[in-house]
């Protein structure tokens, strides 16, 4: 659909809606460029205040995954005029804001409208210098791949909707969601990081695709080095399987191939939607192990998970 838009031409604009990257990027002047993006979402958690966090979280990840540091935002409401406890909207927001000033990001405004169904969101904006913007299309052969944070948070929320998650899964779940990826963007520009992206609702694989093609390169991905959420495994061979990784199989498959003797469970896990997923970079071979150390020194749960080969057939190769 977006390809049938109008070209716009400015020369300003260094990352646009054209290049399927994580957020848009305005340059001001030769120093300084802006990082725009707007995230927002329906409920995941019954906790408003929990809820409020990882709306918020997930809203800045798209600046961190392009090196930048957000700096204001908007929030984005959805909320019954009547039926609902004005407290619950209240709490969302006072769990955004327990994020955004975690970030250092000022909320300045926002918007609401009356929608039945509660959603909550931000449009965040950051800084970012021009030449030092972190996008999906600068993967190099020969790069090693980091994935900062564990998978598995859309089959873990369905299993909790059926009521069938149990506690620890679904608390290791909640405080992978709401944690900033700001020390990983942190940490990543002090190495030779070609390429990043945050991983979101297209899953692992999906947004793997994205970084192959944007910068004309294949994948390879070790699923055994890929950690997973506790429960997840467990819950994808359950078949709790949510409507988003189904549609990410049927959009992402036709390009990637895995090996038989991945198991079903895991398969699924690497389609699986995230919400407010962790970084996947593509790091110069010889920085992969130093910039690894330094996220675990932050207690990122960060794996090499599979490097970057010549242009190929498959796009991606899963092993």
């Amino acid at each position: 659909m977006l390809a049938r838009l109008p070209k716009q031409n400015d020369p300003n604009v260094l990352v646009g809606f054209d290049r399927a990257d994580d957020a848009g990027v305005y340059r001001l002047s030769e120093d300084l460029a802006l990082v725009e993006t707007v995230d927002f979402f329906t409920p995941i958690v019954d906790d408003p205040r929990t809820f409020g966090q990882i709306a918020a979280a997930n809203s800045l990840s798209d600046i961190y995954a392009m090196g930048g540091q957000p700096r204001v935002a908007l929030s984005i409401v959805g909320f019954p005029n009547e039926g609902r406890d004005p407290e619950i909207l209240l709490e969302m927001a006072e769990g955004g804001l327990i994020k955004m000033q975690e970030a250092g990001c000022t909320v300045i405004g926002g918007h609401s409208i009356g929608d039945e169904e509660i959603k909550f969101g931000y449009a965040v904006t950051g800084t970012i210098h021009p030449e030092r913007i972190l996008t999906n299309a600068g993967a190099k052969v020969g790069d090693r791949l980091i994935l900062t944070k564990r998978i598995g948070t859309g089959i873990i929320s369905t299993a909790l909707k059926q009521g069938r998650a149990s506690g620890e899964a679904v608390e290791a779940s909640i405080v992978s969601m709401s944690s900033l990826n700001r020390a990983a963007s942190e940490a990543a520009l002090a190495f030779e990081v070609h390429a990043a992206t945050d991983i979101t609702g297209f899953g692992l694989l999906g947004h793997a695709r994205e970084m192959a093609l944007a910068s004309a390169v294949s994948l390879v991905v070790e699923s055994g080095q890929i950690e997973f959420l506790p429960g997840a495994v467990e819950y994808s061979r359950q078949g709790f399987l949510p409507g988003g990784l189904k549609r990410n199989i049927e959009f992402v498959s036709s390009c990637v191939q895995i090996r038989s003797s991945v198991p079903e469970q895991v398969r699924n896990l690497l389609y699986d939607p995230q919400t407010s997923g962790g970084l996947l970079m593509a790091v110069a071979s010889r920085d992969a192990q130093p910039l690894l150390a330094r996220l675990r020194e932050l207690n990122a749960p960060a794996q090499i998970i599979g490097e970057v080969i010549p242009k190929t057939h498959p796009l991606i190769e899963v092993r």
